[in-house]
């Protein structure tokens, strides 16, 4: 204090002494070092896609909705008029950004965890693949950072291969966040989005379907190996359909990011949360993480626990327009059988017991 005061003194007096040169002769103990500053800047980069995902919809319908009564009504009938005549582009190969998906607030984002993509094998450009992504948790962490971003260098691991992570329809139909998401390479998981990049689109395309979904959200919980899978073959189908490689892929550490309160089986509240899974399409999930100011306190902010995901093997699949149930059994059954390989091969490196399983429902 008695160094910024006689610098400011200098000042008044014209001595030529500067604020600047003063401050810096600060001990250091009197600026935040530069790991806490880091970490503020993490907490921010995920904090604002936590918010994003939740809210920013939602915020943009009413908002947009309230600007016709008001005097900007002009400029919401023509964003209006434009998202009309764009409707049918997110199911179109949507509007991939290079530029969103490099910003360095993803970077923040990945370190806030971290996150860590690791390859297995490689996968050839001349070819389509369909990932299925494994567990869900609660808001995807992994999903979107290692395939809606470039923070894991997707691009530079997997060369020639365009990843287009599928999210739910009903995200598209809101102002601004559809086109966030499409900015990312995010596509809505419907038949007609899928089918376009699979065979509109040339080859060297990814599509990551998280299999278990919504309904496999609601297991999500620290320390959980379970997936639902076991009826799950629609993707498979898919695959066989357009002739693309069905590829596994297990990110270990997506359930600890949140803690949730799960409902029994049975209970009036367990068969309520599965009515308006099934109805909104997403669940209404009991979760929480960290405050954002104290981490023992309760909040939104996930808990920055290490998220790793395998991407597996792929399984080359024969192009058949009209697959058989049986056909589809099989390479379902290779798939599964892919999956709790990887699990296994992978799991004492992250966290897991030689004992553990994992769990198909």
């Amino acid at each position: 204090m008695k160094t910024i005061l006689a610098a400011y003194s200098g000042v008044l007096k014209g001595t030529g002494s500067s604020i600047l040169s003063s401050l810096q002769d600060l001990p250091l103990a009197f600026w935040p070092c530069g790991s806490k500053i880091e970490k503020h800047l993490q907490v921010i980069a995920v904090l604002q896609w936590v918010i994003t995902f939740l809210a920013l919809g939602a915020v943009c319908t009413v908002l947009l909705i309230y600007m016709f009564c008001t005097d900007c009504w002009f400029i919401a009938a023509l964003y209006t008029s434009w998202l009309i005549v764009d409707w049918n582009t997110p199911k179109q190969g949507g509007r991939r950004s290079s530029w969103v998906r490099s910003w360095t607030v993803w970077t923040y984002f990945r370190d806030y965890f971290p996150i860590r993509l690791i390859k297995t094998h490689n996968l050839l450009p001349n070819r389509n693949y369909i990932f299925g992504y494994h567990p869900h948790g609660i808001l995807c962490f992994g999903a979107f950072c290692n395939f809606g971003t470039e923070a894991t260098d997707f691009s530079k691991k997997f060369p020639g291969i365009k990843p287009s992570l599928a999210t739910l329809a009903g995200n598209f139909r809101m102002p601004v966040l559809r086109d966030y998401l499409m900015s990312g390479g995010i596509c809505p998981v419907n038949k007609d989005s899928i089918d376009y990049l699979l065979s509109c689109n040339g080859t060297g395309n990814a599509v990551i379907i998280v299999v278990g979904g919504a309904a496999e959200s609601l297991h999500s919980a620290p320390g959980m190996n379970s997936v639902i899978l076991k009826n799950r073959k629609g993707f498979v189908r898919m695959a066989l359909q357009k002739g693309s490689d069905l590829v596994p892929v297990y990110s270990f550490g997506e359930n600890d990011a949140y803690k949730q309160v799960i409902l029994e089986e049975g209970t009036y509240w367990r068969t309520l949360q599965k009515k308006l899974q099934k109805l909104l399409g997403f669940a209404p999930c009991l979760f929480h993480g960290c405050g954002l100011f104290f981490g023992n306190s309760w909040g939104i902010v996930p808990y920055g626990k290490p998220i790793t995901t395998i991407v597996g093997e792929p399984i080359t699949v024969p192009k058949t327009e009209d697959p058989s149930d049986e056909m589809v059994d099989l390479y379902h059954a290779m798939y599964v059988k892919s999956l709790q390989c990887l699990f296994n091969k992978y799991k004492t490196r992250f966290g897991f017991k030689e004992s553990d399983i994992l769990y198909i429902e």
